[in-house]
């Protein structure tokens, strides 16, 4: 039977042929995604088996995934051999009566470096969405002299490497130290604050510090991002707002914020995961000489010096790390991908 051309197909054999096109791709798509999806949580999730191993397991040649081996079987279920040494050993859980639970937390990595970690992502983050927010407000809707060459240059501030600022950013930290030294000497000396309030307020400074640069580094990029949402709400709906008899600042906290809230979110969680993962900055200005102010990533770094071959600790304090950012985004996923859905459609 000779094959139908272009000219004799009849539309049933048209829309057959279309249907299986269509599969045929929407088969492919699938199991690309497969493949990437497997190559993302692959290591995210050998990281978490290998948190609960032990130390002979670890170390074993050849290594294997599941330490569930038997001299007999390549894998049985019940012969697994799972420990939470690496997460005693990060936690350091030590007896203490009257305590909630009855034991404390004396691992750095959970009493020191994770709160800090998360004071500089939740304040550095919600200074920046507070920020981006009113300065997208004001070049979406007024117009002033130098409005395009100012959103050119923070488009471009973006390009900058935070690398290429840091000995610039290093030399007015050391220096604003400097500048502040003698006024908490003059104090602890006046008898208006002892030494140990001195060296608390001195630490706060520090952190406040680091806040700001942040707040500097990732409030560009913040800028854009929500500026988009506010082009996108129609500014009838401000009018409107106005002949009801709302103020300016009514409107924009009452009608327009609403409406610009996936994109503020987006804004916050981009600059907590961002900030949550910073290193270099954090290391360099206060992690090699304020142990008490560093941040979990550096933490973790640090544990590397005298963890090199327990790879089941470096592994714990990894899931214990990641696992507030992930918390945050099970919570904010819906909001933030309806972020990204309407940025893109937006353009």
């Amino acid at each position: 039977m000779a094959t139908p051309t272009l000219a004799t197909r009849t539309p049933a054999q048209s829309q057959r042929k279309y249907a299986a096109q269509k599969s045929a791709t929407n088969i492919a798509a699938n199991i690309a995604a497969i493949i990437v999806c497997f190559i993302m949580v692959f290591p995210v999730f050998s990281t978490l088996v290998l948190s609960f191993k032990q130390q002979v397991d670890v170390v074993r040649t050849p290594p294997q995934l599941f330490p569930c081996d038997t001299p007999t079987e390549a894998f049985n279920l019940s012969a697994c051999r799972f420990f939470t040494e690496g997460y005693q050993r990060i936690l350091d859980l030590a007896p203490k009566p009257g305590t909630l639970f009855g034991v404390e937390l004396r691992g750095r990595i959970i009493n020191t470096y994770l709160p800090n970690t998360i004071f500089y992502a939740t304040f550095g983050a919600l200074f920046v969405t507070v920020l981006a927010g009113a300065a997208s407000y004001a070049f979406s809707r007024y117009e002033f002299r130098g409005k395009r060459l100012l959103l050119i240059g923070i488009l471009a501030i973006t390009g900058i490497p935070l690398l290429t600022n840091l000995l610039a950013l290093y030399q007015i930290v050391v220096d604003f130290r400097k500048a502040t030294l003698p006024l908490f000497n003059q104090l602890v000396t006046g008898g208006q604050i002892s030494k140990d309030t001195a060296g608390t307020l001195r630490d706060w400074q520090d952190r406040i510090v680091l806040i700001f640069i942040y707040i500097g580094f990732f409030l560009p990029l913040s800028i854009w991002i929500v500026k988009g949402f506010f082009d996108a709400i129609p500014r009838e709906l401000e009018e409107a707002a106005f002949i009801d008899g709302a103020t300016p600042f009514q409107a924009l906290t009452q009608v327009i914020t609403p409406l610009a809230a996936p994109g503020l979110v987006a804004a916050f969680l981009l600059t907590f995961v961002s900030i949550w993962n910073e290193f270099i900055t954090n290391y360099l200005i206060v992690g090699t000489s304020k142990q008490a102010l560093r941040s979990v990533i550096v933490g973790v770094f640090d544990l590397t010096g005298s963890n090199l071959i327990n790879y089941q600790v470096l592994a714990a304090a990894c899931v214990l790390v990641m696992l507030p950012v992930v918390l945050v985004f099970l919570f904010a996923r819906r909001t933030f991908f309806q972020a990204m859905v309407e940025g893109a459609v937006k353009g």
